[in-house]
């Protein structure tokens, strides 16, 4: 019988961990059992006394959530919103991060910490004031940005781009500067350094922007209720139309949030190396 390593961890030590992660794990996972099994059950075995084990499953309310509200519709405007606000951060994100880690300039520290220091305040002080902007502009050029996606993307820009900013600058300050002058000395130009260089050796960064910006768009509530209508209105909002004057369709808002979570778990689960690396570069340098 081999004995055990002097550098490993005590065996109490081993037992408490696997302890702690089980229960982690299990608080973590017994939200989603009770959403998925509750998705399978009809309405009358949801609005009853709850059940760990389902008397009787069913695909029923996964039918319905397209015709109870008009999902795909919400649906296809929280794509669009999410996917074009994802896009505007990244591109911002980029130039802006790539001018103030690479170049000086006077105001740069002011810039970052200014950049920063809009993270403290509460998402809520700034709806009155995007309110009336939004319907100040369309009085006066026409251009509809309330009630419009346009206007809700604007709205997710500003939030998302701080952080992507300050992110992104951590991490092309971890890509070492002599790729740029590589490029430089090669005939290329400040953007043709960036494009060529800096942007595939900061994919991981970038992969963790678009994530963070997707996310925070995918799942507003407090913005999208009120800057949409009928016809712009998003997933987080329209979830509200499973609940009537008369009853709350429970099963179907199971079932509509889990269809609802499926992008998001995807995409994290597809990029996820990338997100990890791109949170902890620049935390070591």
């Amino acid at each position: 019988m081999s004995s055990p390593s002097p550098t490993a961890p005590p065996r109490s030590f081993v037992w408490s961990r696997r302890i702690f992660l089980t229960l982690l794990t299990g608080f973590v996972l017994l939200p989603v059992y009770v959403m998925a099994s509750s998705s399978l059950k009809p309405l009358q075995d949801v609005s009853g006394r709850f059940r760990w084990l389902p008397s009787g499953l069913t695909v029923r309310p996964y039918l319905d959530i397209w015709k109870t509200v008009p999902l795909a519709k919400y649906f296809v405007n929280s794509l669009i919103v999410a996917g074009a606000a994802t896009v505007l951060s990244v591109v911002v994100a980029v130039f802006a991060a790539y001018a103030v880690s690479r170049y000086r300039f006077r105001g740069k520290r002011v810039f970052t910490v200014t950049v920063l220091s809009t993270q403290m305040f509460p998402g809520i002080l700034f709806l009155l004031p995007l309110f009336l902007i939004f319907v100040n502009v369309g009085n006066t050029t026409g251009v509809a940005l309330y009630g419009s996606r346009g206007g809700l993307i604007l709205t997710y820009l500003t939030f998302s781009l701080p952080f992507s900013i300050w992110m992104l600058i951590g991490y092309l300050d971890s890509v070492p500067r002599d790729l740029d002058e590589a490029a430089m000395v090669d005939g290329c130009g400040p953007l043709g350094a960036l494009f060529r260089v800096v942007v595939p050796a900061a994919v991981p960064g970038i992969v963790a922007v678009a994530v963070y910006a997707f996310m925070t768009a995918w799942g507003e509530v407090l913005f999208a209720s009120v800057m949409t209508n009928d016809t712009t209105r998003t997933l987080a909002v329209g979830l509200q139309g499973y609940a009537t004057q008369n009853d709350v369709y429970w099963n179907q808002v199971m079932a509509a949030s889990l269809v609802v979570s499926v992008p998001v778990v995807a995409g994290f689960l597809l990029l996820q190396r990338y997100l990890v690396a791109g949170l902890t570069a620049g935390a070591v340098k």
